[in-house]
């Protein structure tokens, strides 16, 4: 999803899926709505360089054309993550999730309904911002996309110009993210995996009050909260990158209990 900066379409090599790494436990990097594996690679090659299996998967609609993205659903995009992890599952003892902006929504979906040992979410979004919700399912019949006024969501300047991400928003794609939503605020308290909820300060995406609302609606008994204080909706590529990275490997390894750790 999108915010202010300068926008860059999407490159080949660049928004490739990726395959990581190798190591007892994998975890599964899931982008975000109209994004690419690249802005959670920087995540995948700090968790490969800790000794972890690293994947992110390209999610269905994406890294094509505008009319793929606008003809799948968030049921697309949960089966393909579904799919994903069991694959993952098959072969790994254990398995972690990690997800950006709708990637998170996906990583929240799994902890309800798949036996995630850990998870991260990062710029999560519970609700679009006033008025998306409200003028979108209308809108989408007669306006069939709209421009990234801006690109993405970095505060970084540099990382912000080389981030490759589609130039347009399809408003049917966007109603699948509100439907979502809807989907993933009923499963929370079903949800009891360890959670590192990350968010940047300045995401003008999605509003950071939620990490802290993910953290009060999940059963989990250990839910953590990071604010990351330069950065702002894509932190993974942005200023705060490592410090995310850093957290991240220290979370899923850190905890005392084998059970509660990956």
């Amino acid at each position: 999803m999108s915010g202010p900066g300068p926008v860059v379409p999407v490159s080949g090599e660049q928004a490739a899926a990726f395959d990581l790494g190798e190591g007892d436990c994998a975890v599964l990097c899931l982008h975000g709505f109209t994004g690419t594996p690249y802005e959670v690679r920087p995540l995948g090659e700090a968790l490969a360089a800790a000794g972890y299996r690293a994947r992110g998967p390209m999610l269905p609609g994406h890294g094509s054309s505008l009319a793929e993205l606008a003809g799948a659903s968030y049921r697309d995009w949960l089966a393909a993550a579904h799919a994903e992890f069991r694959e993952l599952a098959g072969r790994h003892e254990r398995v972690c999730v990690v997800g950006l902006s709708m990637g998170g929504l996906l990583t929240l979906s799994l902890c309800a309904e798949q036996p995630v040992a850990m998870a991260a979410v990062i710029g999560t979004p519970l609700r679009l911002r006033f008025p998306i919700p409200q003028l979108v399912p209308l809108l989408r019949y007669v306006l069939p996309s709209v421009p990234k006024r801006g690109g993405s969501d970095i505060r970084d300047p540099l990382a912000r110009a080389r981030h490759p991400s589609a130039p347009r928003m399809p408003l049917a794609g966007i109603h699948e993210v509100l439907r979502a939503q809807r989907h993933v605020r009923a499963l929370l308290p079903r949800i009891a995996t360890p959670l590192l909820v990350a968010h940047g300060r300045h995401d003008a995406t999605a509003d950071p009050r939620h990490a802290s609302r993910i953290c009060r609606a999940v059963s989990s008994t250990r839910c953590e909260r990071l604010m990351l204080e330069n950065s702002a909706h894509v932190v993974p590529v942005d200023h705060d990158g490592p410090q995310l990275a850093a957290a991240l490997v220290a979370f899923l390894g850190g905890s005392r209990e084998a059970s509660q750790r990956c």
